[in-house]
């Protein structure tokens, strides 16, 4: 494996932390070499690259034992024939075009959310996976993680135990992209900072002395995904999306061919689903659910384990795994390219209704705006050369 980008995110997959739930992280595990790192900071990735030399020195008990290289220019990185896989944990404008052009290096790809900063960025990179055959998980890790609640809530949903679902609520309204925003004044930039690829594709502009990875993002897009991800699963939506998003109650509102409306904001009355979770209101019910409670009201509705006969959703146990694993076999991830990007474009949709402050239509097959150039261009933003491919 290969890691691009060495923030906390990242380093927590790589060494250990709350990210990978494994002690010691990707470089502890028997079946992952990590053989490069790669950052735009000279000192960041020195730093980690010894301590993965340093970890396997000593568990190889050779104390010059140097297997991992730093890299500056991840373009380097992806084009060794000797890595099969990357973990993308790059700033948030970075990972929708790293993770196509890994897929055209013909590496597998975990990549961090907001998977992508606009829905061309998503279209583009469904596209790239599936051309060059590979594995993509995105690291919406609820689906596998937190023992299981956020996968039982949406199968108690989808098995009509809350009746016929009427409203979803996401607790995170939609979010954009802003790569126009201004930076302030001018300042030196930072000795051994690459500050023209940590911009890369986004058009240019002076270092004005930031430099954090959701500098260019808006509307709470970073959890967002969380929220709408276990959305778009207890909906049974992974391939499709709203076909209308308006304001209604101040919140924005996602209303879907089947008539269910998704709100951007919490249930009234509700806290349960603010940590990336939902609520989710039926006919005869509602269950909600977050990274620390499953809950129904009434109690009894998820009392009854499931039956044969209802509905049992993909189950993963380990987000790292699930994706080691793929790896290894070939199967789509419990949150493949399809999934991350249409869960992320319910929050960009969002974002851009946001910014027009009037309702929108939305194909989902076309994945276009029907008669609305205004709203289509907002789908995309022109990439600063050499990155469009």
């Amino acid at each position: 494996m290969g890691f691009i980008g060495l923030g906390n995110q990242a380093t927590g997959h790589l060494l250990g932390g709350a990210w990978t739930y494994l002690t010691g992280g990707y470089v502890a595990r028997p079946d992952v070499q990590v053989l490069a790192v790669c950052d735009v900071r000279r000192e960041r990735r020195q730093q980690i690259c010894d301590r993965v030399n340093q970890y396997y020195a000593g568990k190889f008990q050779q104390g010059t034992h140097k297997s991992c290289v730093a890299y500056n220019d991840f373009r380097e990185l992806l084009a060794r024939d000797d890595i099969d896989a990357v973990l993308i944990g790059t700033p948030i404008h970075w990972h929708g075009p790293m993770t196509i052009l890994a897929a055209k290096a013909g590496k597998d790809v975990y990549c961090e959310k907001p998977c992508t900063l606009t829905i061309a960025e998503g279209q583009d990179m469904v596209e790239a996976v599936r051309r060059y055959g590979r594995v993509y998980q995105a690291g919406t890790q609820q689906r596998s993680e937190y023992g299981g609640k956020f996968r039982q809530a949406c199968e108690f949903v989808r098995s009509g135990r809350i009746g016929q679902l009427k409203k979803v609520y996401a607790y995170r309204d939609g979010g954009g992209y802003a790569p126009e925003a201004g930076f302030g004044k001018p300042v030196a930039e930072p000795a051994g900072f690459d500050w023209d690829l940590w911009l890369g594709p986004i058009p240019w502009r002076p270092y004005a002395g930031r430099a954090h990875a959701h500098l260019f993002g808006d509307g709470g897009i970073n959890w967002g995904q969380h929220h709408f991800d276990i959305v778009q699963w207890g909906l049974g939506t992974d391939d499709t999306g709203p076909v209308e998003i308006y304001r209604e109650n101040g919140m924005q509102a996602f209303r879907y061919a089947n008539g269910v409306v998704v709100y951007g904001g919490g249930y009234p009355g509700e806290s349960v689903g603010g940590s990336g979770g939902a609520c989710f209101v039926g006919t005869e019910g509602r269950i909600a659910v977050d990274r620390g409670q499953l809950v129904a009201h009434p109690a009894n509705i998820i009392e009854k384990p499931l039956g044969p006969d209802e509905v049992q959703l993909y189950n993963a146990n380990s987000h790292s795994g699930n994706f080691l694993e793929c790896i290894r076999t070939r199967k789509p991830t419990i949150c493949d390219v399809e999934t991350s990007h249409r869960a992320m474009s319910v929050l960009l949709l969002g974002g851009i209704a946001k910014r027009f402050g009037r309702p929108l239509k939305w194909d989902p097959v076309k994945e276009e705006f029907p008669g609305d150039d205004e709203a289509n261009r907002m789908r995309s933003y022109a990439w600063r050369e050499p990155w469009r491919a």
